[in-house]
């Protein structure tokens, strides 16, 4: 037992250490370099290796049925072009952006609705999606001198975990684990704090079942209840890439607040409905940037007989 847990900790620092290499290679060429290898290394991933395909085109149909095959198949090249330059991105950030130049990266949309939701002494909850470039969501929030926590599952890598979570948190955004996290929440919440979360990971077939991209979703039910219980309004926020690399657009498809909200959203389900279709708009105005790879749309609800017997 004790000689699999080094080799464990063996091979995971070997791939610590071969990711802060390649890190290190992307700090050091030009722009004009990760484009070409976004564009080479898409071509291989979706032509030659076919990695995850079958699960891409799958919800690439279901998204888009109308779609010729031809579209979607640009969509999914499309899309592992976009993951590859958002890690270059990433990696160049906090070397390249920084508070006096942050204007010639990020166009805010929304910038008023924004900058009064983050001055409210009110708690907020900022619900993003595997969108756009999100990591730098956060950290140009933090930038500009508005903390926020972030809800993430920890990397099975613990030293690949360290290091995502210091680049998270280099500019004020703090991480909390997924797991047993609920106690330190509500005190943030009471606090006053701004919360963001991801809401589009599946939740299980004990979650709350909604309409997304064209088919039933699970989804966390905790995060239509932050909101709910402790009156703080909701957000919907994107940061997408606009025409190149390095240049993103940050905006607000929407936003609710439970001190107005209508009978029409005012339980979980409607709420969790409703951000889920904000999520949907943006994502469809620029569908090759968000991650079609993973199975979001996996499982099946619990039966009717099931959650009476587990009532």
């Amino acid at each position: 037992m004790e000689s699999l847990i080094r080799l464990k900790w063996f091979l995971d620092w070997c791939v610590y250490l071969l990711v802060r290499i390649t890190i290190c290679w992307l700090q050091m060429i030009s722009l004009e370099s990760c484009m070409a290898l976004s564009k080479g290394l898409s071509f291989l991933i979706w032509r030659v290796l076919r990695f995850r395909r079958n699960v891409i085109e799958e919800n690439l149909l279901y998204a888009f049925p109308q779609a010729s095959a031809l579209d979607r198949a640009r969509i999914g090249r499309g899309m592992w072009e976009h993951l590859i330059l958002m890690v270059c991105e990433s990696a160049r950030a906090e070397r390249k952006i920084h508070d006096t130049n942050y204007r010639e990266f990020f166009t805010f949309r929304d910038q008023r609705q924004l900058l009064n939701a983050m001055l409210d002494p009110r708690p907020l909850v900022l619900v993003t999606g595997h969108y756009g470039n999100f990591e730098l969501g956060g950290f140009v929030l933090g930038l500009l001198g508005f903390p926020t926590y972030t809800i993430a599952r920890p990397l099975d890598n613990r030293f690949l975990n360290n290091y995502v979570n210091r680049f998270r948190q280099v500019k004020g955004q703090y991480i909390l684990s997924k797991d047993g996290s609920a106690q330190m929440v509500n005190q943030l919440l009471e606090r006053g704090e701004k919360l963001g979360i991801l809401g589009d990971q599946y939740a299980g077939s004990r979650g709350c079942w909604v309409e997304f991209m064209g088919r039933p979703a699970s989804c966390h039910k905790a995060l239509a209840l932050f909101s709910l219980s402790s009156g703080a309004p909701q957000m919907v926020l994107y940061n997408r890439r606009s025409q190149q690399p390095m240049r993103f657009e940050v905006g607000c498809a929407g936003s609710v607040d439970p001190a107005d909200l209508p009978d029409s959203l005012a339980d979980i389900q409607a709420l969790t409905q409703w951000y889920n279709q904000r999520l949907e708009q943006v994502i469809r105005e620029t569908p090759d940037q968000y991650w079609w790879v993973h199975r979001r749309w996996k499982g099946k609800p619990r039966s009717a007989r099931a959650r009476r017997q587990a009532a």
